[in-house]
């Protein structure tokens, strides 16, 4: 571990962790950078031990120990700083005490991430335009809990390895496969080629019960969430092998995209 006390903001150095609430320079950043942000000392951990690789860290004097037994023997450079220098470079007041800049991993293929689900009766998710990094950060975390193999991300999907993402996941997103789709929603063509039904959660007409999706019991399954306002595309819906809805009572048309999902995780575990 490389210990470097810094006490100037704006240093260089510490570019990867300039103006992290900029949410539309992160987008472009951090995928074009070949870098994503991990928070937390627990987070850093997953991604450690998912084989992801640090590229710094930052953290304040009186987390060192903690940093220390996170980063072992690796050669990667820590800067040190007081909090008011860390709230000044970042934008925010770091209460986790560390977080680090890490290789974004090579992304896999839509095929060998299915190839490479070892289960029977699998189901995987599809997120479809979500634009809440909270929402897809969610759903990862549920989708661990209740046992789902893998998740695609379509290609308007917000980064699953955006900050906020990887904060509400708890490093979820390091511990389910997961992968970005290149042409959606053509690659229903390759989910049913690979044996999967494609069933997708609307609120539209015509659309069966999850309770029918779950007595019909499909072999593989792929479960579609549409984005946070318009729910899922004309055009994927056209596809779908099953238009599924959640029945619900008191009034309520719709629940949150992440609480949709969990529901219908555990409903289909």
């Amino acid at each position: 571990m490389q210990l470097h006390h810094l006490t100037d903001p704006h240093d260089p150095v510490l570019d990867d962790y300039r103006s992290l609430t900029d949410t539309a320079l992160r987008r472009v950043r951090e995928p074009a950078g070949g870098l994503y942000i991990a928070e937390s000392a627990k987070v850093i951990e997953r991604a450690l031990q998912a084989g992801h690789r640090p590229r710094s860290v930052l953290t304040q004097q009186k987390w060192t120990d903690a940093v220390s037994d996170l980063v072992g023997d690796r050669d990667v450079p820590v800067y040190v700083v007081a909090d008011d220098v860390a709230e000044r470079l970042t934008g925010f007041a770091v209460h986790r005490g560390v977080m680090a800049a890490m290789h974004r991993p090579a992304a896999a293929s839509v095929g060998e991430v299915l190839s490479a689900i070892d289960r029977a009766r699998p189901r995987i998710a599809i997120l479809e335009g979500l634009t809440d990094h909270t929402n897809v950060g969610a759903i990862f975390r549920s989708a661990a809990a209740l046992g789902v193999d893998a998740v695609l991300v379509t290609p308007t999907c917000a980064d699953p390895l955006y900050r906020r993402s990887v904060r509400v996941s708890m490093g979820a997103v390091f511990q389910v496969p997961w992968t970005r789709i290149d042409s959606w929603p053509a690659e229903i063509g390759t989910l049913r080629a690979a044996g999967y039904v494609t069933a997708g959660m609307t609120l539209g007409e015509g659309a069966v019960t999850l309770d029918d999706l779950v007595a019909e019991s499909p072999e593989r399954l792929a479960l579609v969430f549409g984005t946070e306002g318009d729910g899922i595309l004309p055009d994927t819906d056209r596809m779908l092998d099953r238009r599924v809805t959640i029945p619900m009572r008191g009034g309520v048309d719709s629940l949150n995209v992440a609480a949709a999902s969990a529901v219908a995780f555990y409903a289909t575990r």
